[in-house]
């Protein structure tokens, strides 16, 4: 056994050592370990990473929201691991197997998978041969191995020939059979040791290539939604996370085979060249634990890690996206009219006041088009609907139609826009939905639902799951819970990033705010409906089950505008409120701190620069929100389908998702057009991301249409889109002249849009030339 002597009280003595983990976390992340040590104390103390990263800089030195999510992470998983790596260890221990090199493997393991495939043959009923070969008393023999000639070897291996009457399966009858005894747990020994699993890992990784074969006859392939992975290679270190994500998913479907090449002789060649080799048993040994042993763990350990990597993006896509989506600018102060689009039923019409509360619905027939216009007009003048978001789903057309022909027949104030429906049809089935609107039917849910996803996206989209709202790259295909989990934290962030009205907020909302939880956010609600406005952000202590660490981590992410304390609307935590009182009285004429009075407060307050930037710049712009910098939504007073499109003609669109390959893009209509990556930009581009993200809104130009699958092609490029461009100055859009391509004679437009239709921080509308193109003629 070496030096180490194994007890029983050593083993009992095992812990996880948490400085350890914090070390390794400080090493990776390239953070000081005192920040790491601060950010686990304050996350154990209660604190939740929005929190810690806006009101505890100083004790952080400054960290962000990433950083903390990222040290939370890594110390969650590091503490399990070494959980588990002390499990392992006792796991051997009580079966009376484990030695030093053991042990030392055990240490040496760096990932989750390491441990479990060199703890994998004990939690086995069956023993493996060179646990055998130990029983048989052949571990001296081994060792011996490492040092003689093949003569010497076998001379002394007729010396552990026994025979075992008690336990005849662990006699020894020849030398071969001893010698093969020996070469077993050589083979074990080669197997488990971590450097040469590292080693081999490293070379696969480089060297190796995935080959991919379609699982039927050329009739299938023809027909296959893996049709290019049908004869696919390519290599282990060059492929990409959705081609992994794609390959995974065929595989599971049974229409795709699956295979990863590597070169094992080479590897052994490796193994071997590390040895001092003495005879060909040890060799021979060597080979046997690469191939039989050592390889197949590592090739399913690559495959889980590009599995894993390939998880990790497509979730880190999903919520680049998600958090865009959420960050979308609201429209405040307009009273909107939701249009549900329907054809069979019909369409369904929810009135909504400015602060999206509900007033009137109304159906109406999409043939019946006077019908139609008589009845929304009515309701326009009687509730002062200011704008009209129609639902982009089946119906569409027919109901923006009708819409565009309103608002120019009757010279309407009014304008309208398109608005995604994904995931409103889920929403509208909900318990949520069914809480907030009982008596009404969910079509006319869903009716409502699009009219607030315009008012205030945030708001709206929280009461969805955010799986169902659009914007993933292959979702289904990523680990579930991960990808549930990613996207509740991005949710809470832009939640918290924002702030929340704690009198207009749903339960959906408030839940997400830092130190809320379900239970609680239901419990404010019930609190407000029964006392009615909450008038201050100290009565939040009367809510039950709101206690004081509560209170701490939620108070400053909540606004309250009517409160007579005007700092329970600004981002300033009820605990600095007396020392952003007294920076307010000490601001200069020309609206700065002396130097001297700085000193003053750190001295009287003990905060640092950090906290007075943050009070000083929330005093001069209070409650600012983040999501102003945007886009707005396109706002139209046309109506253009797929039919009216013509290769080369420009285009306005919203980024509606980024992929790996490009962009999928909104431009108006029921098709989602596509830019591919490589018709983003002049420019080589590596990731979209780098150049776009959803919401932005931006010109195309259609460089291709498929007729028959309906698709649309668009580009970016210079070559592409020309030198046009939309020019915008005090509230008015200029359109290009886009009557060249579309061939619909001197359309050039310009569209005003009052301010006064929205409130003072609407300062204009963006101009769609994919509908204005077809106004005229139509």
């Amino acid at each position: 056994m070496g030096d180490m002597e194994f007890t029983q009280e050593f083993i009992d003595g095992l812990t996880v050592n948490e400085v350890t983990v914090m070390k390794r976390i400080a090493e990776t992340l390239s953070i000081r370990m005192d920040q790491v040590s601060v950010v686990v104390g304050l996350l154990n103390a209660g604190g939740t990473v929005p929190f810690i990263a806006r009101y505890r800089k100083e004790a952080t030195n400054g960290l962000d929201e990433v950083q903390i999510r990222d040290i939370e992470h890594s110390f969650s998983s590091g503490v399990n691991m070494e959980t588990r790596r002390n499990e392992i260890i006792k796991g051997i221990f009580d079966q009376g197997k484990l030695d030093e090199t053991l042990y030392e493997n055990i240490l040496k393991a760096a990932t989750l998978s390491e441990l479990e495939d060199i703890y994998a043959p004990y939690k086995r009923k069956k023993k493996t041969r060179g646990m055998t070969a130990q029983e048989k008393g052949l571990t001296a023999l081994a060792d011996l191995m490492l040092e003689l000639n093949d003569d010497a070897l076998r001379t002394k291996a007729a010396e552990f020939i026994h025979d075992d009457a008690e336990h005849p399966e662990l006699s020894v009858t020849t030398v071969d059979d001893a010698l093969q005894g020996a070469m077993d747990i050589l083979a074990e020994r080669t197997a488990q040791d971590t450097e040469n699993r590292a080693g081999i890992k490293s070379f696969y990784r480089a060297d190796g290539r995935i080959i991919v074969k379609g699982a039927g006859d050329e009739n299938e392939k023809k027909s296959s939604v893996y049709q290019m992975y049908w004869d696919y290679t390519e290599s282990l270190s060059q492929i990409k996370p959705h081609r992994i994500l794609a390959i995974n998913r065929g595989e599971r479907e049974g229409k795709l085979d699956v295979v990863i090449d590597v070169d094992e002789n080479t590897a052994v060649e490796k193994l071997q060249n590390k040895y001092d080799i003495h005879n060909t048993y040890h060799k021979t040994a060597i080979e046997d634990g690469l191939k039989r042993l050592l390889s197949p763990a590592v090739i399913r350990e690559l495959r889980s890690d590009a599995s894993d990597a390939a998880d990790d993006h497509g979730i880190g896509v999903f919520s680049t996206n998600l958090k865009n989506l959420l960050m979308q600018q609201p429209i405040k102060g307009t009273r909107v009219l939701g249009i549900d689009p329907g054809i069979r039923t019909g369409t369904k019409c929810a009135c909504l006041d400015d602060t999206g509360k509900y007033l009137h619905y109304f159906v109406f027939k999409n043939d019946k088009a006077e019908e139609a216009k008589k009845i929304i007009l009515q309701n326009i003048k009687e509730y002062n609907l200011q704008l009209i978001a129609v639902g982009n789903g089946t119906g569409t057309k027919e109901v923006q139609e009708i819409v565009t022909q309103l608002i120019g027949e009757n010279n309407l104030d009014v304008l309208y826009t398109v608005v995604d429906e994904d995931g409103a049809s889920v929403y509208s089935a909900s318990d949520i939905a069914r809480e907030e609107f009982p008596e009404l039917d969910l079509t006319i849910r869903g009716a409502i639902s699009i009219g607030r996803r315009l008012q205030d996206p945030l708001a709206e989209l929280v009461k969805i799951d955010p799986k169902s709202i659009g914007v993933g790259l292959y979702q289904h295909d990523v680990n579930q819970k991960k990808l549930s989990e990613t996207l509740d934290e991005v949710v809470s962030s832009v939640v918290n990033n924002v702030g929340v009205n704690l009198n207009t907020a749903s339960a959906s909302l408030l839940r997400y705010v830092s130190g809320i939880n379900r239970q609680l956010a239901k419990k404010i609600i019930k609190y407000r409906d029964e006392k009615g406005k909450i008038a201050s952000r100290g009565e939040l202590l009367d809510v039950p089950g709101m206690g004081p660490k509560t209170f701490e981590q939620c108070a400053g992410f909540l606004r309250i505008p009517e409160s007579a304390e005007s700092l329970d609307n600004t981002w300033v935590h009820p605990e600095n409120y007396e020392l952003a009182r007294f920076i307010k009285g000490n601001i200069t004429a020309t609206g700065a701190l002396t130097s001297n009075i700085r000193e003053d407060i750190k001295e009287k307050y003990t905060v640092g620069d950090a906290t007075i930037n943050d009070i000083f710049d929330e005093l001069k712009k209070p409650g600012l929100d983040p999501r102003g910098a945007y886009p707005k939504p396109i706002m139209q007073k046309g109506v253009v389908t797929f039919e009216d499109l013509k290769e080369g003609m420009v285009v306005t669109g919203k980024i509606k998702n980024v992929v790996d390959f490009g962009a999928f893009v909104d431009c108006g209509i029921k098709e989602t057009a596509l830019v591919h990556i490589s018709e983003l930009s002049d420019s080589f581009v590596k990731d979209p991301m780098d150049i776009i993200k959803v919401g932005d809104v931006m010109e195309f130009r259609i460089i291709a249409l498929d007729t028959e699958r309906r698709r649309i092609s668009l580009s970016r490029k210079s070559g592409a889109s020309g030198n046009r461009s939309s020019t915008q100055t005090n509230g008015v859009v200029k359109a290009p002249d886009i009557s060249a391509s579309s061939g619909g004679g001197k359309n050039k437009k310009t569209v005003v849009v009052k301010k006064e239709s929205f409130n003072a921080q609407d300062d204009g509308t963006m101009y769609n030339p994919f509908a204005e193109a077809f106004k005229k003629r139509r």
